[in-house]
């Protein structure tokens, strides 16, 4: 996944492997990746921090695509050099000797919890895989608290076969640097963000549930004619609710949002600093990193209130049933209007975002490893 703007899980892993490697100089570890040119595996090496370490290496298998590298090439070296513990998520591949340990990492169900939301392929292929994964899997790895309660429940998993290794904030977002006028101006500039505006960060998935949050909005222009509100995604993404474009058009705001689509690493962090708040209003989340991810750049926080959220955030966001149009527009209203609010949200956010580690994570990780040993 490494390298292919994945945003979520990329960075799980990513950060998962990074730290491990910090952790643990005992234990061999075997990364798999598909082909790559020596350019890529140059930068994939110094970017987790694994030159030079010994028990770290990658393992090129290459394959047409990530279904015959799964269920093939990957099944095929295991095989032929078994590993005492796989580490893998959400589907199990088959064939894997049985006297390897399987872990399978879940960042959420939403696909079982909104199911129409996907479409039917991708249904029938979930349906029919997560299920035989779970149940083949020697641990099971939950991303938060309440997406531990929701395969329990969902899938009627017992509670010792899974254990929560809670996600935290990469390295970059935890360094904060305010960014310099000229640094703002130019990626103000770049991305042809407005003065002032509220900020969303993520997949443009029907689950995100944009359209609730444009028609909350909606409610708020006329109260602040020089605010904006800029919606960072992929519009071709997969799984794109359309009903973001019918919100849009009901409520003719084509000149007051702004889709700057894909935007880069370095520039994300400015883009964040530039926003009056930012805005998660999901309707389901194993976990809610963009939250925390937020906080750290000193953003106040409304969030969409449901359980996963409520336990990344606790008291340092706001909380709004975006159900309710009338509610979610008075905090948008209110988070852009009174300073005292804000300030008070970003004091506390930060207090928030430092109770997650990734450090703690990777050692809890290996933990489990080890138990499985």
């Amino acid at each position: 996944m490494l390298g292919r703007k994945r945003t979520g899980d990329e960075s799980v892993f990513f950060n998962i492997v990074k730290n491990l490697a910090l952790v643990d100089e005992v234990n061999e570890y075997s990364l798999f990746i598909d082909k790559r040119s020596s350019e890529e595996i140059t930068a994939i090496v110094q970017s987790l921090g694994i030159e030079g370490k010994n028990n770290f290496r990658l393992v090129m298998l290459p394959a047409k695509n990530k279904f015959t590298w799964n269920f093939w090439m990957l099944p095929r070296y295991l095989r032929r050099y078994p590993v005492d513990v796989y580490h893998t998520q959400y589907i199990v591949p088959f064939f894997v000797p049985r006297d390897i340990k399987i872990v399978t990492h879940i960042h959420d169900v939403s696909f079982h919890a909104y199911p129409q939301y996907i479409s039917w392929k991708d249904r029938f292929f979930l349906d029919a895989l997560i299920p035989r994964s779970l149940k083949r899997a020697d641990k099971i790895i939950a991303v938060s608290e309440f997406t531990k309660r929701e395969i329990m429940e969902r899938y009627a998993i017992g509670e010792g076969k899974i254990s929560v290794v809670l996600n935290a904030l990469s390295d970059d977002f935890l360094r904060y640097e305010p960014c310099d006028p000229e640094r703002s101006a130019r990626v103000r500039s770049k991305y042809a963000l407005p003065e002032r505006y509220i900020l969303y960060v993520g997949t443009l998935q029907p689950r995100k549930n944009i359209p609730a949050l444009i028609g909350a909005f909606a409610r708020i222009c006329e109260k602040l004619p020089d605010m904006q509100l800029v919606i960072v995604g992929n519009r071709k993404g997969h799984h794109y609710d359309t009903g973001i474009d019918a919100a849009i058009r009901e409520n003719n705001l084509s000149d007051r949002i702004v889709f700057p689509g894909y935007v880069d690493q370095e520039d994300v962090f400015a883009v964040m600093q530039g926003a009056l708040a930012f805005v998660f209003p999901s309707l389901y989340e194993g976990f809610g990193l963009p939250v925390l991810e937020a906080m750290s750049q000193r953003v106040p926080v409304v969030a969409s209130d449901i359980p996963p959220l409520r336990e990344v955030a606790v008291d340092a966001a706001l909380f709004a049933d975006t159900r309710d149009l009338a509610e979610f527009s008075e905090i948008l209203y209110t988070i852009s209007t009174v300073a005292k609010v804000r300030e008070e949200l970003i004091t506390s956010g930060i207090k928030q975002m430092q109770r997650f580690s990734w450090r703690a994570s990777a050692k809890r990780l290996r933990d489990v490893y080890v138990s499985l040993i």
